[in-house]
């Protein structure tokens, strides 16, 4: 019935699946946190794919690079403005490319397209009056380049001395009166609340029941000033028509999803299949009032509806304690002390998107060894052992689809139903049958709701049950005894159990699982969520046929007191 449905939202669906990372800000080079926005986005995106193969994905991720802050720490790498961005930005495109995050587009700020973007975003504003130029005096960020309301703040000493601080951020704020112009965000309370209040449109939900607490408690909602002072804030784009103004950065930073379909070119839009409003949107906790207050009131401002979703995550901590420059306990992704296949693995299976979750190095290298090399990895290897095979491919009395096996030079031998059905009598092998069988359908769901976790603890479950099974039939004896149906039916089972958990598993870790695919010579148009959904021991269809030799999926990370050696 899943599948049913599934192909006909696909026929009905003409538009692309349109899923966004937040643009980063090139103040800094990229950090955990980063990496972690970007690989739930193409999580979400790589099991869209799989779920739909014939959707049309549009995948941006990008650099945020103006404002105060980017002048800053240029002049402190003493470089310029342009070649400081260009440097940054590239570290990011890098880093994603090792992680391997299938992005379609990558935006940048500081492009004609995104200009020429904002000019038209702000015109529109200007134009059906949600813009007007007021004197404003208030509490500034210059950390968060953001006005902060009195309510928002608190009292602490910093060195020795009383300062204000914001109660979000904990950075410091001071008194700036300026002329700016403003944005009538205050005409948007009741749409916000309204469209805040559909099911599912934030997720996880206690992030939704953050903002319409916030809106709730705000019984004054002020406008927000959406320009700065050019003299102050130079990096920027500057204000159509007043070049003593320049265009707050987090206006500027958001139309950056516009930006990337085409916006305001409606033939390029068009084009790109009208992929606005936005199907997922991933964001980080700290910057949810940016998208879940700001973002849909300046979308609503100019006539366009806010995205279909937010999804909205928690932090990484180090050790417990929040990442922090000053604190130097940032974690670049590259000296974390493991392969990218191994880290995108930790930081994908360890967070539950609600709460903030820790990251260390010995949890990193422990769930890296026990469950890609030992779980995984030596299953497969202790399966594609030349000792237990014969010139022989695997496959069950039903009808079987040959296209995908005509490759191979193996003849063909027939495990039974008959004893499939002896051996699932078998506690150890009817308990793994029937997991695998359960599987797909409950990983969907967990997948659906952007559970990671749960996905990769249920596959990791399967696969306890699968080596428990292994371990039980002791094949190497039964290759011995010359016990050949049983033997075959062992390692059927096995390779259609590692067939589905590594279909399963391509969100999650896809260059690992593509080559155990590979390795069990599954064709590459045999890889959807539709070929994982019923094992061939019950309809007989796609089946797992594994290749014999040395086989070492993942590689055990090891560690001494002196160094860390690691084997990719």
């Amino acid at each position: 019935m899943r599948l049913t449905i599934r192909l006909l939202s696909s026929v009905a669906r003409k538009r692309p699946f349109y899923v966004t990372t937040p643009i980063f800000y090139v103040n800094a080079a990229p950090h955990l946190g980063h990496l972690y926005s970007a690989l739930v986005a193409d999580a979400v995106q790589r099991f869209e794919k799989l779920t739909n193969p014939d959707c049309n994905i549009i995948f941006s991720t990008g650099t945020d690079e103006h404002g105060t802050k980017i002048q800053q720490a240029a002049t402190k790498a003493n470089l310029s403005l342009s070649t400081y961005c260009d440097i940054i930005s590239q570290q990011y495109r890098d880093l994603f490319r090792d992680f391997n995050i299938n992005h379609t587009d990558f935006i940048r700020t500081t492009e004609d397209r995104h200009k020429k973007a904002v000019t038209h975003f702000w015109n529109e504003l200007v134009k059906r009056d949600y813009i007007y130029k007021a004197k404003y005096s208030g509490w500034y960020s210059i950390n968060d380049e953001a006005f902060i309301p009195e309510t928002h703040l608190k009292e602490d000493i910093v060195d020795g001395e009383k300062v204000k601080i914001s109660i979000e951020s904990g950075h410091s704020v001071e008194w700036t009166e300026e002329t700016n112009y403003m944005f009538r965000l205050s005409a948007f309370k009741t749409h916000l609340q309204d469209w805040l209040k559909t099911d599912g449109v934030v997720t996880p939900v206690r992030f939704q029941k953050q903002l319409l607490d916030y809106l709730d408690k705000e019984t004054y909602f002020p406008d927000i000033s959406v320009s700065r002072p050019s003299s102050r804030v130079h990096w920027a784009i500057r204000v159509p028509g007043d070049d003593d103004q320049s265009i707050y950065v987090w206006l500027d930073a958001l139309i950056n999803y516009l930006s990337v379909i085409g916006y305001p070119d409606e033939e390029v839009m068009k084009r790109n299949g009208r992929p606005w409003p936005a199907d997922v949107q991933v964001v980080g906790k700290d910057i949810l009032k940016f998208h879940g207050i700001y973002w849909p009131a300046f979308l609503m401002a100019i006539g366009y509806h806010p995205p279909r979703r937010l999804l909205c995550h928690a932090h990484w901590t180090v050790d417990g304690t929040k990442m922090s420059k000053s604190l130097g306990n940032v974690v670049s992704p590259r000296q974390a002390g493991a392969p990218p296949s191994a880290l995108r693995y930790l930081l994908l299976r360890e967070a539950t998107m609600a709460y903030d979750a820790n990251f260390s190095e010995t949890k990193l290298i422990n769930i890296a060894n026990s469950e890609l090399a030992d779980t995984l990895g030596n299953l497969a290897s202790r399966c594609a052992a030349p000792a237990l095979h014969t010139l022989h491919t695997l496959h069950t009395s039903h009808t079987l689809h040959t296209s995908h096996t005509s490759h191979t030079p193996h003849t063909h031998n027939t495990v039974s139903a008959h004893t499939l059905a002896a051996c699932r009598e078998e506690d150890t092998t009817g308990k793994l049958m029937d997991a695998v069988e359960r599987l797909p359908e409950l990983c969907h769901g967990y997948y659906s709701n952007y559970q990671f976790y749960k996905a990769a603890d249920s596959v990791i479950h399967v696969l306890h049950l699968a080596n428990l099974f292994f371990e039980t039939q002791k094949p190497w004896e039964l290759k011995k005894k010359n016990s050949q149906e049983q033997l075959d039916a062992v390692l059927y089972i096995i390779t259609e159990t590692l067939r589905i958990c590594s279909i399963i598993l391509q969100p999650l870790i896809p260059d690992l699982a593509t080559q155990l695919l590979d390795k069990l010579q599954v064709p590459k148009d045999c890889r959807s969520w539709q070929h994982c959904e019923t094992p061939s021991w019950i309809d007989g269809a796609v089946h797992a046929n594994i290749q014999p030799g040395k086989f070492v999926l993942f590689q055990r990370i090891y560690t001494d007191k002196k160094a860390k050696k690691i084997s990719a």
